[in-house]
């Protein structure tokens, strides 16, 4: 029986070995700050890279009549074709809630706490459904827009991926569809006379 006071002395002062475990509790804290600072500068130097991106279009006044609305979140944006290249610059990196309304102008996307997305139908390339974008995989998918990011003066621009999971995601086929349409409308559809187009 002698032996049972021996293991729970031994047992204790395990527990009580406070300088071994303040030790290793602050080394891991040291490693967990080393990887969010090459985080946080590998994210600073991607927006670096990406400082020429044009800057993203206005919200219209008008943006037209609703085709379709869905909420749910926005994932994030990257380079078309390339599922982990990440776009950071002007804000298309944080994710956040999102309100989505796809008119015969274009998809207006409303970001609360983050710079609203016009992508106005002439920028529009089509839509499909994912696993996931810019690396993370969402187990019920993703309705993903292709869109045109045109530069300042109007030249082609860079061709952008955005990835948002709606609140209903057996909605995502339809919306795959009706952007599908919408970006194979001519470009002057939807337009006006005041924008200097005859119907």
């Amino acid at each position: 029986m002698s032996a049972v006071p021996a293991l729970l002395a031994m047992e204790k002062a395990k527990v009580h070995d406070w300088p071994n475990y303040i030790g290793w509790s602050v080394g891991l804290l040291i490693v967990v700050a080393v990887v969010y600072w090459l985080m946080r500068q590998g994210w600073n130097w991607r927006r670096t890279l990406q400082s020429d991106l044009a800057q993203l279009p206005a919200v219209p006044s008008e943006t037209g009549t609703p085709i379709l609305e869905s909420s749910g979140r926005y994932h994030g944006s990257t380079i078309a074709g390339s599922w982990l290249e990440r776009v950071v610059a002007h804000g298309l990196g944080a994710r956040s809630l999102a309100e989505l309304t796809l008119t015969e102008r274009g998809l207006l996307v409303r970001r609360p706490g983050e710079q609203d997305l016009w992508l106005a139908a002439e920028e529009l390339i089509g839509a499909r459904t994912d696993s996931g974008i810019a690396g993370k995989v969402v187990p019920a998918g993703l309705l993903v827009v292709s869109w045109r990011l045109a530069g300042p003066h109007g030249e082609p621009g860079t061709e952008l991926d955005s990835g948002f999971r709606l609140d209903r995601p057996d909605d995502h086929a339809a919306w795959v569809t009706a952007i599908a349409e919408q970006a194979t409308r001519p470009a002057t559809a939807g337009k006006t006379k005041t924008e200097g187009v005859t119907p």
